[in-house]
């Protein structure tokens, strides 16, 4: 397997296991929070309407680690600096 195919395929699992753990630290994330959402309304109905409101912005902020784990995945595929060392290097 020469350089590229290496780096190539190493960039490649490396996005995925990346993302993989991205999505399951989000999932944990958002499951807990809304356990501990339903939760309050179960042994505070009124204020479930302040519950449900705070619990909706807390999934947003939860859900952008997710996001942010898309975007480091789609640097290292497409952005990535030893994809363009190694062309240099064959390129010579």
């Amino acid at each position: 397997m020469d350089s590229l195919a290496l780096i190539g395929a190493l960039s490649a699992l490396g996005a995925c296991i990346g993302m993989g753990i991205g999505a399951i630290g989000s999932a944990i994330g958002e499951g807990n929070a809304a356990a501990a959402a339903l939760q309050g309304m179960a042994q505070q109905p009124d204020e479930a309407n302040r519950i449900r409101s705070t619990a909706f912005i807390l999934l947003a902020m939860i859900e952008t680690t997710a996001l942010y784990t898309l975007v480091v995945v789609m640097l290292v595929l497409y952005a990535n600096p030893f994809w363009d060392k190694a062309l240099d290097l064959v390129t010579k």
